[in-house]
């Protein structure tokens, strides 16, 4: 059995809206439940990995960015904070505390180090793969990698660098789009027409993520070749989530029908549900610096408005088909969606 879990499904790591209570949930229920590692700093990283190795014996994924991260910019952070000042005075936010950084940090020797300790079976990674000696340290370390592409190229260029598994990423998903060899959206393409391209195009098993939210997108995924599916919004209402109460609100409203691409949270494309900021400012827009140099600047606005019960300036993230989201455990929803692997061999 891939992943060597009950189920060939793996819960996508959801960075801000989840710890390991879900990555242990899920790999308890017999799917490959992910722990999003981003966002978190060395010490919180090792407490969730304790927690892990704790609370499961099952198999489990690390994820981590792979970016490059970029020097900042003071003219484009300035008219980031020209963008943003109408909305600071109206929140009563002083505007001259505007904050700057990274807001993320990719894979480096620090974690490298912190594997090495726990040595999890599977690391998986978003926007490419890391430097090459990072990447030889986590191979060293007996870990299978796993690496998201948004296109056939993508693939290709994650096969001859020695990625152990793909993730077909469609244009569905919520969350970060991948794409790490070209930022032309055109490019992207939906699960159902990406995923079949790249199975004939790579010789090493290809996942498949985006939209896949019940039994049948599961069966519907396998049948153009998948040899796994990958799932993150259908988990976004289950206990074990860390989501908020206004991004849950967010999810069980009709808002949850639209939802689009957006940069002005991290600057990067990623797609969420709807909201002010996105309406007012163009969910796409000019005025956001390069990744993640945007997400500083626009936290104050989103921890004063959720403070009054507003997602006006949250990322709410969310794939495509949130419809399908419901309050129910991790087991249940992983027990649900893995129905749609009867009768294909897919598990034992």
């Amino acid at each position: 059995m891939i992943f060597n879990t009950q189920y060939p499904l793996v819960q996508a790591p959801m960075a801000g809206v989840q710890t390991s209570a879900l990555c242990i949930a899920v790999s308890n229920a017999g799917g490959l439940g992910s722990l999003p590692c981003a966002m978190l700093t060395a010490s919180q990283l090792r407490t969730e990995l304790l927690a892990i190795r704790e609370g499961t014996h099952k198999p489990y994924n690390v994820n981590f960015f792979a970016h490059t991260p970029p020097e900042i910019d003071a003219a484009r952070n300035l008219k980031w904070k020209h963008a943003l000042t109408p909305y600071y005075s109206e929140l009563g936010l002083n505007i001259d505390e505007f904050p700057s950084g990274q807001g993320r940090t990719p894979f480096n020797d620090e974690s490298a180090e912190l594997l090495e300790e726990f040595k999890p079976p599977y690391v998986s990674f978003h926007f490419g793969l890391p430097k090459p000696e990072l990447l030889k340290r986590v191979k060293a370390m007996g870990a299978q990698v796993i690496s998201s592409a948004t296109t056939v190229d993508e693939a290709l260029w994650l096969q001859a660098r020695g990625c152990d598994f793909i993730i077909a990423q469609g244009l569905e998903a919520g969350g970060h789009r991948g794409h790490f060899l070209n930022h032309d959206l055109n490019l992207q393409m939906g699960t159902f027409a990406l995923l079949p391209q790249i199975v004939k195009s790579v010789d090493v098993p290809v996942i498949a993520a985006g939209g896949i939210a019940d039994s049948k997108g599961v069966t519907a995924a396998m049948a153009l070749g998948a040899s796994a599916v990958q799932v993150g919004t259908a988990y976004l209402l289950a206990p074990e989530c860390s989501t908020s109460a206004i991004h849950r609100k967010a999810l069980q409203s009709e808002a949850a029908r639209h939802t689009a691409l957006t940069n002005l949270f991290s600057g990067r494309p990623a797609r969420g549900i709807v909201n002010r900021v996105m309406r007012e400012l163009g969910a796409l827009s000019e005025f956001p610096p390069e990744f993640p140099l945007a997400t500083p600047g626009i936290a104050p606005l989103r921890a004063k408005a959720e403070s009054m019960g507003s997602g006006d300036f949250s990322p709410l993230w969310a794939g495509q088909n949130a419809s399908a989201c419901k309050n129910a455990s991790a087991a249940t929803i992983t027990h649900e969606l893995a129905q749609g692997f009867l009768g294909l061999g897919a598990t034992g």
